[in-house]
Parts: C-alpha cells; structure tokens; sequence
C-alpha cells in the first residue's frame, strides 16, 4: 500500500500486511511530530505527483533490495506533536536488505517527493525547506 491521508497511520495492519512467507525481517519507520519549539505542523502535498515518486521510489527499493513486501504512508493536513507523519514498512528476507531499503525509501522521499510543511510556532509559522539530498543512483 501506498498512501497520503489526513487519517492517522495503522502501523499495526502494515506490519501485518508485510509479514509475508519469504521475510525474515520487518523494518518500522515511524516518523512523528516532534517537540520542536513547535505547537503544529501543517503538511501539503501535490498529491497526484506525490503517489507517483512514492510508487517509484518503492518499485525501485523492491528491485535494488530484494524487498518482499513495501508500504509507505504519509499523512498531510495539520498534526500535532507526537503525531504520525509517515510510516515505512518493509520486509526482506535478511535484515540487511529490510534496513538498507528503508533508509532508501526515507532518502527518497525526503529528495524527490513533493509534501512540503510549515512548522506552526507561538510567534507565527515558517515553511520549512526539505533537505537538498541528491540519491546516488536513483532512477527518475
């Protein structure tokens, strides 16, 4: 599954869909709002551009690293500390391939995928630039 929602993230039911008969490793990312000198957060996304790089970018991690099952979702609208931003659930036969294909998916997203947000403070709010990460390799 691959997904943006305003819902909030069912980590269990991905974990569930990802253990499948040829894993022998699960990965969790569970990235949160986190306590930043922040009150909210508010993300956006240009949506129909978004589903196609994280399709991409998890067609591609599958291919590289031998994943048996991805699933990312990232949620969009305004969240709160300690909300679910975005979950990544991957399954490999070894560990190694299930830790490598999720640190490329994060990377990917984080470079090429576009969900911006802007960090709601006390004195007023900022949008907040991704990080300028180039992916060694990745196919556009």
């Amino acid at each position: 599954m691959i997904g943006i929602q305003r819902e909030d993230i069912d980590l269990g039911r991905m974990i569930e869909r990802a253990r499948v008969p040829e894993a022998g490793a699960i990965v969790v990312f569970d990235g949160i709002v986190r306590d930043d000198d922040i009150q909210e957060m508010e993300l956006e996304a240009y949506r129909e551009v978004a589903l196609e790089e994280l399709e991409r970018i998890a067609e591609e991690a599958r291919r590289r690293f031998s994943l048996a099952a991805v699933e990312i979702v990232h949620r969009i609208g305004r969240l709160k500390v300690g909300d679910n931003i975005l979950a990544i659930v991957v399954s490999a036969a070894h560990r190694s391939e299930a830790y490598e294909g999720s640190r490329f998916i994060i990377e990917g997203i984080k470079a090429h995928v576009p969900i911006w947000k802007k960090e709601l403070r006390r004195d007023g709010g900022r949008w907040v630039e991704g990080e300028a990460n180039t992916m060694n390799g990745i196919e556009s």
